[in-house]
């Protein structure tokens, strides 16, 4: 049976490994040609191209840094040129230093902001104008899907940065998805929870990682494949009537302490 995303072009950033590279292999898995971005591990690109090949759609790998205006607005140009077109785009790439912000490298705490939020704004940015231009000239719209993170609600400490990224992305991608409804393009926000990523490696050994995921509500982190089928049903036809709207996939984690509490514990 086709995919939900059969024919469909989509362009996701960050998409090497970790939760952009789930979401990559899903959109292939349901019928979409994908463009992979990655800033340094090309072999890593490759990989996850060649999964996207073998399930019979076609991949392409675009090296740059998205967090660089006029680099992540050539890669969407050459996305859309290369795959015929870009029907679906996610905002994923994402950088993050943890310090307390008392005490913390400002390059560092710029560059998060940079890259989290600015890299993040610029490709929305780029997209939706792609996605604008193919309206007017043929009806044919698109959906953009930003992965925020539940440190856009939760002030979790070291994180301010990161935090403060999140939280503009969400007003962000609300704001973006009344004014591009005109133009048959939906925009929505995705929540991952504690996922397992590469990139939790820099924060936490795997020993703190497998003892933290036993005070989650459901006792283990998710999964980059389920970030990839939820990203996969926000932008598909099924979530038509979906637009700056927030979809959590966090275990749980934004519930109130006192849901996580042991029964019967304090």
């Amino acid at each position: 049976m086709p995919g939900r995303l059969e024919g469909k072009t989509a362009f996701v950033t960050g998409s090497s490994k970790g939760i952009g590279a789930g979401i990559a292999v899903e959109l292939a898995r349901e019928g979409a040609d994908v463009a992979i971005n990655y800033r340094s591990s090309a072999e890593e690109a490759e990989a996850v191209a060649a999964r996207v090949r073998d399930l019979g759609r076609t991949a392409v790998t675009l090296r740059g840094d998205v967090g660089d205006q006029a680099t992540i607005e050539r890669l969407v140009a050459e996305a859309a040129e290369q795959l015929g077109g870009l029907d679906l785009f996610v905002s994923n790439a994402v950088y993050s230093a943890r310090e307390p912000f008392l005490d913390a490298d400002l390059d560092e705490f710029k560059k998060t902001i940079d890259v989290s939020m600015w890299g993040a704004f610029y490709g929305v940015r780029a997209a939706c104008r792609l996605m604008r231009e193919q309206f007017n000239s043929n009806g044919r719209g698109g959906s953009v899907l930003v992965v925020s993170s539940p440190h856009a609600d939760i002030a979790f400490p070291t994180a301010m940065a990161y935090n403060m990224a999140k939280a503009a992305l969400d007003q962000m991608a609300r704001t973006a998805a009344v004014e591009m409804a005109k133009y048959d393009v939906r925009v929505n926000i995705l929540h991952p929870g504690w996922i397992d990523t590469p990139g939790e490696r820099k924060f936490f050994t795997e020993e703190q990682i497998a003892e933290g995921a036993k005070s989650l509500l459901l006792k283990r982190l998710g999964t980059p494949e389920e970030c990839g089928k939820a990203a996969a049903y926000v932008l598909s036809d099924d979530a038509a009537y979906m637009t700056g709207s927030t979809l959590s996939l966090d275990g749980g984690v934004k519930l109130p302490y006192w849901s996580r509490r042991e029964e019967g514990g304090q």
